[in-house]
């Protein structure tokens, strides 16, 4: 029941606080001189994970030159910690997670409205080393060499979880075999909070290898460490989530600082940063998947889009499927309150209609790429829709 009220607020849009024009002065909200709009005025405090640091900070010092009397306060900090501070009653009034999950947790205990959040970016992730090597990592199979020290982020961090489900999924491969992973984990020297003490350990040459976000290796700039590449279908694109808090004392400035980092100019800032911003997603030609009806946002689901989103492994029919979680789903296209059924369409004309609450109560409902580069439905749940192949649509209603 919790799961379906908060999919009724997916209908809801948030706005920018505005004040009516008057011909009377108005002292506590004086005209921008640039633009006849409200001034922005006080200080907010934005909670942003630890990989956000470098972007962050260049978005919030250029908001603050273009809104003189504003003051953004940055924490920066493993998402873990940054969603423990706040439901822990630390003052916060934007939240950007490194993925969804910590973004979830801020909105189960109330922090954040459901419907308020947003992906702004997407990041990656890369196997960095010491410039020197001391390892001879040359390839990704070079971390389960005997008494190599390999440093990686806590699992409760995104980045860390991420890295966990790149081992796991090399090791399905004949070319890794099922022992690469527990292996590479014997190699952990160390566990750290967050991405960015991962860098520095690699960068003052305190282990031979780590793994961070690709926007992470990139702030190097002195040559101190060198990369190697994971490869897509074993890496995770991970999506950064931004909202409001519930309890913001200055809900103006806070959408407006969400607005300057989804705007143009936080998005380039992101991009010189290596992440990869909202508008840069791929049109694919071919196998695409159209959803519309009663929602918010109209989305035509391509196969390089999907990749940009962060994907969930589910095994199903003795098989092994990775794809877009429906609650996922739901977040980007933001169902009107009044809407009940997914009908998944085929391209030969086969229909199955499925229940939202249905959908939003499986955690393995997914939609995923087939063999052949379809999409195809992931419902276990359903009987009727489990395995729905070569998706061409799905209506809302």
């Amino acid at each position: 029941m919790k799961l379906l009220r908060q999919i009724g607020l997916f209908g809801l849009s948030l706005g920018l606080l505005a004040c009516g024009a008057t011909n009377a002065p108005a002292p506590t909200t004086p005209a921008n001189p640039t633009n006849g709009a409200p001034s922005l005025n006080g200080e907010i405090n934005v909670f942003a994970a630890a990989s956000l640091t470098g972007a962050f900070t260049e978005i919030g010092n250029e908001f603050q030159t273009s809104h003189p009397g504003t003051k953004i306060n940055f924490n920066f900090a493993g998402s873990d910690q940054l969603t423990t501070q706040m439901i822990q009653g630390a003052p916060a009034d934007v939240f950007a997670s490194a993925n969804s999950k910590q973004m979830q947790v801020a909105v189960d205990a109330g922090v954040i409205n459901d419907a308020a959040r947003q992906p702004f970016a997407r990041n990656r992730l890369i196997v960095i080393y010491p410039q020197d090597n001391p390892g001879q990592i040359q390839r990704l199979q070079d971390l389960a060499k005997p008494n190599l020290k390999l440093v990686l982020a806590s699992a409760s961090v995104p980045v860390g979880n991420y890295a966990l489900d790149f081992l796991a999924k090399a090791s399905a491969l004949p070319e890794y075999d099922t022992s690469y992973s527990p292996t590479v984990l014997l190699n952990v020297v160390s566990y750290e909070a967050n991405v960015k003490a991962v860098l520095s350990k690699i960068s003052l040459g305190e282990a031979d290898a780590g793994i961070v976000y690709t926007t992470d290796a990139a702030s190097i700039s002195d040559g101190s460490i060198g990369t190697l590449t994971i490869p897509d279908e074993l890496n995770t694109i991970a999506t950064y989530p931004i909202a409001s808090t519930q309890n913001s004392p200055n809900p103006s400035l806070a959408q407006a600082f969400i607005d300057r980092v989804l705007a143009t100019e936080g998005q380039q800032i992101l991009r010189r940063y290596g992440f990869i911003t909202v508008s840069d997603a791929p049109a694919s030609t071919t196998n695409q998947l159209l959803i519309e009806g009663n929602l918010t946002t109209p989305l035509t689901l391509t196969a390089d889009l999907l990749k940009t989103y962060e994907l969930q492994q589910v095994e199903f029919a003795d098989e092994r499927f990775r794809g877009l979680g429906i609650g996922q789903l739901l977040i980007q296209i933001q169902p009107k309150a009044d809407a009940k059924t997914f009908t998944f369409i085929g391209s030969d004309g086969n229909q199955c209609v499925v229940p939202i609450a249905d959908l939003t109560a499986d955690p393995r409902a997914i939609i995923a790429l087939d063999s052949d580069g379809s999409f195809t439905s992931i419902v276990p749940s359903a009987m009727n829709a489990n395995q729905i192949k070569k998706l061409v649509k799905i209506r809302v209603e």
